[in-house]
């Protein structure tokens, strides 16, 4: 790029290090840029500047984290509050916001899930990738983090995520690539931890070989504050910028380095070029005067809010209530809501909606009382605020109770030990549904909560999970009926803590992370072992009813087209998230029952019916590889489901897809079974070992031993034929008859008649 060419090496080193702890350097020709904490609010600190959160910020618009944001399974709507969120960075000045965030829910105590969306990846690729979309439409950088594999916050600056090769591709990475080949974000953030032993801002097949060779990334790789720990050795893998600033120090470390001969000029010829095009988008995308309508988005927050409450129960349709009732609210967050996470994503709202305000206004001339009943810092008579509630409750015709996790129970920085609600909660909520049967609860919080005793005791449940600054006119919204809830749960509910995934590798030791559950992460581990949860991954209930009929299914090169009508039978308009998962049950590798592959939403009036069409897109019916080190796709009868949740499955059909095509060489390592299923190769080495009376190629030996001779031997590899064969089999020959064979298979050409013995 023509505005580095003329700098010297010292210039180009500074240009990837941070001139403070927002902005990046001025350097010749090239401008600073600023860059703040994203994802939910632009975080635009006043005054002197830190990463924690602890100085003011400019007021900006909260909407929902993406806990709550992720639960409207509306892509279109993620868009639009990206753009939004761009139009509010132009306002305040800033060029790159933070986010979003697309790591994996990996365990529900990770103190930092309220940030990301998904225990899914393809929720969180679908997402992540319409957010960048809306943010970079306005001429703003997306920087999508934390890449990658950081999902626990203990010892986060440190430890090593150990992942296989599969489970990495197809769990923790897929999110990023969808994001990256969908969206090309300006920037990706590198985590803390390490990867598999190296530090993810000094590990080359992360930052180069994946993210640039493979996936065509040409934007900057930015640093997560404070995550460089050898700037030499991240420069070389491929880390354009480090932030925040060093005071130079970092700089001239990368100069000496360069002329000790131990990084190549190159790398930071490239760096320097990156960044100094990251700053040629900023100032393209930049607008004096910019300014945005403070109403308009918090009346946008307030509708992406009430997309992701989740109506988890409503049994003897309890909900909607009725304007003109009596109703006791009971809880300290209505009146205090929990609405946004701690820590370096903490916005400064413009406003804030609270739910006992809004559920007043909305109540009409009816009578609305409001009990604590608890304190979220264990202050106060907990017998005495219960048994006030109590009596509030009994009184009034309904009774609304706000139930959560508090601040200080959940932030980034430090994992949760449990996942129970505070025990003084949970004995509220038992007082009040003995005194008033006719009891909603509504929840907020970051991260999954045991919701069985909540189950048990509530006929009715309202997931808010945090729903930013507009939350609580959005929660009156969908108590009232003005929204028809038609969020989902992006993450599994399970019955206990112990019966979560990674509950026994979770947070670690000794600098370690063990993913030993591979790929069976959240409700992919749930199906896989037949375990009851307390609410499926998907799940979310409806004011109206919906049903499905007339499943068709058409491969094509592109994937699976899923076409099906889907009728509003209810009295009420809604709106019905359609789920799509596949399975493969003839798969030659361990997989899931089922993965959803493909979702869509689809809006009806009452007695309205549609055809809803998606495709599922072949890459998104791939395994990885680890043999081949790709994608594959394998071949066979696949099971299509679709439904309202991962369990609540309506209609299914089978699709035969082609494979691939693609198999791994047979080597000598290769085993008599796998080399004599080989359509190929199995003919060359049945006639090559024609007469050599080797047991268990044909006929029934063993039988008299009581064992299966085949069988036995198909797990031998075709190299100990050789000794087995008293020497008739010559090693020479079989990797003569392997070579002829692997070229036949490459070319898919028959074997030939005789060419295991003439060739």
């Amino acid at each position: 790029m023509s505005e580095t060419t003329d700098l010297s090496l010292e210039e180009r080193a500074a240009l990837g290090s941070g001139a403070d702890f927002w902005t990046t350097k001025a350097v010749g020709p090239v401008p600073a840029i600023s860059l703040t904490d994203g994802p939910h609010g632009v975080r635009k600190q006043t005054g002197a500047s830190d990463h924690l959160g602890l100085s003011a910020s400019i007021p900006a618009t909260c909407f929902p984290p993406a806990v709550g944001l992720g639960q409207s399974w509306d892509p279109e709507l993620v868009e639009r509050v990206g753009a939004a969120l761009g139009d509010e960075s132009r306002a305040a000045g800033v060029n790159v916001l933070l986010g979003p965030g697309v790591n994996i829910k990996r365990d529900p105590r990770c103190g930092r899930n309220f940030e990301y969306y998904s225990e899914d990846p393809l929720v969180s690729g679908v997402l992540g990738a319409a957010w960048v979309k809306g943010l970079q439409s306005r001429g703003v950088g997306a920087s999508v983090k934390h890449f990658a594999a950081n999902n626990a916050e203990h010892d986060r600056m440190r430890s090593s995520s150990d992942i296989d090769p599969r489970t990495l591709r197809e769990i923790y990475l897929r999110a990023f690539q969808r994001v990256v080949e969908e969206a090309r974000p300006w920037t990706v953030m590198c985590s803390y931890n390490r990867i598999n032993g190296t530090y993810a801002g000094e590990n080359a097949w992360l930052l180069t070989s994946v993210l640039r060779d493979e996936w065509g990334f040409d934007g900057v790789v930015v640093s997560d504050w404070g995550a460089v720990r050898d700037r030499v050795a991240s420069v070389a893998a491929g880390l354009d910028l480090e932030m925040p600033a060093t005071g130079g120090v970092s700089d001239a470390r990368v100069v000496a380095a360069v002329a000790a001969g131990e990084l190549d000029a190159a790398a930071v010829d490239r760096s320097a070029r990156r960044v100094a095009r990251l700053a040629a988008r900023a100032a393209e995308g930049a607008r004096e005067g910019a300014t945005f309508d403070v109403d308009a988005h918090h009346a946008l927050a307030r509708e992406a809010a009430g997309r992701g409450v989740v109506l988890l129960k409503n049994d003897g349709a309890l909900l909607p209530l009725a304007p003109g009732g009596s109703i006791a609210v009971i809880g300290e967050f209505a009146q205090a809501p929990r609405y946004q996470g701690g820590g370096s994503s903490h916005v400064n709202p413009t406003r804030l909606d609270v739910p006992l305000d809004e559920v007043r206004r909305l109540a009409g001339d009816g009578d609305v009382s409001f009990s604590p009943g608890f304190t979220t810092d264990g202050s106060g008579d907990a017998e005495a605020l219960r048994a006030e509630a109590v009596r509030a409750a009994a009184a009034a015709r309904t009774a609304v109770v706000f139930l959560g996790l508090a601040a200080r129970q959940e932030s980034e920085g430090f994992d949760r030990e449990h996942i129970e609600l505070p025990r003084e909660q949970v004995e509220l909520l038992e007082a009040v549904v003995r005194a008033q049967p006719r009891t909603v609860v509504v929840l907020s919080h970051g991260g999954v909560l045991r919701l069985a005793p909540v189950a048990e005791l509530a006929p009715a449940i309202l997931d808010g999970a945090l729903l930013g600054q507009a939350g609580g006119g959005a929660i009156a919204d969908v108590l009232f009926g003005v929204v028809n809830p038609s969020g989902r749960l992006t993450e599994t509910v399970p019955v206990r803590l112990e019966d979560s995934p990674a509950y026994l590798s979770f947070p670690g030791e000794h600098g370690h992370v063990l993913y030993g559950e591979r790929i069976f992460v959240g409700y992919r581990w749930y199906d896989a072992r037949g375990l009851e949860v307390t609410f499926p991954f998907g799940h979310g209930l409806s004011y109206t009813e919906f049903t499905y009929s007339g499943l068709e299914l058409a491969p094509s090169e592109a994937g699976v087209a899923v076409r099906l009508t889907v009728s509003n039978t209810g009295t009420r308009a809604g709106r019905e998230v359609v789920q799509v998962y596949a399975g493969l049950p003839a798969s030659e590798v361990a997989r899931a029952p089922r993965w959803l592959a493909g979702f869509a939403g689809v809006t009806l009036d009452p007695g309205e019916s549609r055809t809803v069409e998606l495709l599922l897109r072949r890459e998104d019916l791939a395994y990885w590889d680890v043999r081949q080190d790709r994608w594959v796709v394998e071949g066979g009868d696949y099971v299509i489901s679709v439904g309202a949740s991962s369990r609540d499955l309506r209609l299914t059909g089978t699709v035969a897809l082609d494979g691939d095509g693609v198999r791994p060489p047979l080597t000598l390592e290769s085993t008599l079974g796998e080399v004599l299923a080989d359509p190929v190769a199995g003919p060359v080495l049945m006639e090559a070992m024609s007469g050599s009376a080797l047991p268990g190629v044909a006929g029934d030996e063993g039988a008299d031993l009581g064992m299966d001779m085949q069988r036995m031997m198909a797990s031998i590899p075709i190299d100990r034929m050789v000794a087995f064969s008293g020497g008739r089999v010559d090693r020479a020959r079989l990797e003569q008859l392997l070579e002829h064979a692997n070229a036949r298979r490459s070319t898919g050409a028959p074997a030939a008649t005789g060419t295991g013995k003439d060739s």
